[in-house]
Protein backbone atom coordinates (compact mmCIF):
# COMPACT_ATOMS: atom_id res chain seq x y z
CA UNK A 1 0.00 0.00 0.00
CA UNK A 2 0.82 4.02 -0.65
CA UNK A 3 0.00 7.11 1.22
CA UNK A 4 0.58 10.01 -0.46
CA UNK A 5 1.91 13.50 1.15
CA UNK A 6 1.91 16.78 -0.64
CA UNK A 7 5.19 19.25 0.13
CA UNK A 8 5.84 22.58 -1.70
CA UNK A 9 5.23 21.39 -5.81
CA UNK A 10 5.61 17.98 -5.33
CA UNK A 11 4.01 14.82 -4.23
CA UNK A 12 5.63 11.78 -2.05
CA UNK A 13 4.35 8.83 -2.71
CA UNK A 14 5.60 6.73 0.48
CA UNK A 15 5.52 3.08 0.08
CA UNK A 16 4.51 1.15 3.24
CA UNK A 17 5.31 -1.21 5.67
CA UNK A 18 6.58 -4.68 3.99
CA UNK A 19 5.82 -3.53 0.47
CA UNK A 20 9.01 -1.62 0.26
CA UNK A 21 10.89 -4.98 0.60
CA UNK A 22 8.22 -6.48 -2.68
CA UNK A 23 8.99 -3.16 -4.30
CA UNK A 24 12.37 -2.79 -3.89
CA UNK A 25 11.51 1.31 -3.53
CA UNK A 26 10.73 3.23 -0.13
CA UNK A 27 9.30 6.25 -2.18
CA UNK A 28 8.51 7.84 -5.24
CA UNK A 29 8.69 12.16 -5.89
CA UNK A 30 6.50 13.47 -8.57
CA UNK A 31 6.75 17.28 -9.31
CA UNK A 32 3.18 18.23 -9.61
CA UNK A 33 3.04 19.47 -13.04
CA UNK A 34 4.44 15.87 -14.42
CA UNK A 35 0.94 14.25 -13.38
CA UNK A 36 -1.54 14.26 -16.01
CA UNK A 37 -4.56 12.36 -14.42
CA UNK A 38 -5.36 9.73 -11.65
CA UNK A 39 -8.20 7.59 -12.45
CA UNK A 40 -9.19 3.83 -11.37
CA UNK A 41 -9.76 1.10 -14.28
CA UNK A 42 -9.54 -2.30 -14.74
CA UNK A 43 -7.80 -2.43 -17.91
CA UNK A 44 -4.31 -2.09 -16.35
CA UNK A 45 -5.03 -5.51 -14.71
CA UNK A 46 -4.31 -8.01 -17.65
CA UNK A 47 -2.21 -10.99 -17.35
CA UNK A 48 0.37 -9.99 -19.03
CA UNK A 49 1.83 -6.70 -16.88
CA UNK A 50 5.40 -6.07 -18.56
CA UNK A 51 8.78 -7.81 -17.61
CA UNK A 52 9.91 -7.15 -14.08
CA UNK A 53 12.92 -4.75 -13.70
CA UNK A 54 12.87 -5.40 -10.57
CA UNK A 55 9.65 -6.52 -9.34
CA UNK A 56 7.59 -9.49 -7.29
CA UNK A 57 4.70 -10.74 -8.74
CA UNK A 58 2.50 -13.49 -6.45
CA UNK A 59 -0.69 -14.12 -8.07
CA UNK A 60 -3.74 -13.34 -6.65
CA UNK A 61 -1.13 -12.04 -3.55
CA UNK A 62 1.16 -8.96 -4.52
CA UNK A 63 2.37 -6.91 -7.37
CA UNK A 64 5.07 -4.56 -6.65
CA UNK A 65 8.02 -3.21 -8.06
CA UNK A 66 9.18 -1.91 -11.64
CA UNK A 67 7.47 -3.76 -14.58
CA UNK A 68 8.22 -2.56 -18.99
CA UNK A 69 5.35 -3.28 -21.13
CA UNK A 70 5.28 -2.02 -24.45
CA UNK A 71 8.51 0.34 -24.03
CA UNK A 72 6.94 2.32 -20.66
CA UNK A 73 8.36 1.90 -17.39
CA UNK A 74 5.66 1.75 -14.81
CA UNK A 75 5.71 1.11 -11.02
CA UNK A 76 2.98 -1.09 -9.36
CA UNK A 77 2.10 -1.26 -5.63
CA UNK A 78 -1.55 -3.40 -5.75
CA UNK A 79 -2.56 -6.26 -3.70
CA UNK A 80 -6.45 -5.45 -3.82
CA UNK A 81 -7.02 -4.13 -7.02
CA UNK A 82 -10.57 -2.40 -5.58
CA UNK A 83 -8.50 0.27 -3.96
CA UNK A 84 -5.69 0.73 -6.75
CA UNK A 85 -5.55 3.78 -8.66
CA UNK A 86 -3.63 4.97 -11.66
CA UNK A 87 -1.47 7.81 -11.93
CA UNK A 88 -0.25 9.16 -15.53
CA UNK A 89 3.03 11.09 -15.57
CA UNK A 90 4.88 12.83 -18.13
CA UNK A 91 8.15 13.13 -18.86
CA UNK A 92 9.19 11.31 -15.39
CA UNK A 93 11.30 7.63 -15.28
CA UNK A 94 7.92 6.38 -14.80
CA UNK A 95 4.97 6.54 -17.21
CA UNK A 96 2.67 5.30 -14.60
CA UNK A 97 2.21 4.03 -11.18
CA UNK A 98 -0.38 1.69 -10.93
CA UNK A 99 -0.94 1.69 -6.68
CA UNK A 100 -3.37 0.70 -3.97
CA UNK A 101 -4.54 3.49 -1.20
CA UNK A 102 -6.53 3.23 1.35
CA UNK A 103 -8.76 6.01 -0.04
CA UNK A 104 -8.36 6.14 -3.73
CA UNK A 105 -11.29 8.78 -4.10
CA UNK A 106 -9.77 11.13 -1.54
CA UNK A 107 -5.99 10.71 -3.30
CA UNK A 108 -7.49 10.85 -6.86
CA UNK A 109 -9.27 14.26 -6.18
CA UNK A 110 -6.13 15.56 -4.41
CA UNK A 111 -3.71 14.75 -7.67
CA UNK A 112 -6.40 15.85 -9.80
CA UNK A 113 -7.12 19.07 -8.39
CA UNK A 114 -2.85 19.95 -8.49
Amino acid sequence: MVSLTSKDNEFIFNILGSHKFWAFENNIRVPKNKIIRAYQSNDEFTFWIGWKMPGTQLPWVITAGTYIKKGKRNFWDVCNKKNAIIVELKDSYYNKLIIEVENPAMIMNLLNEK
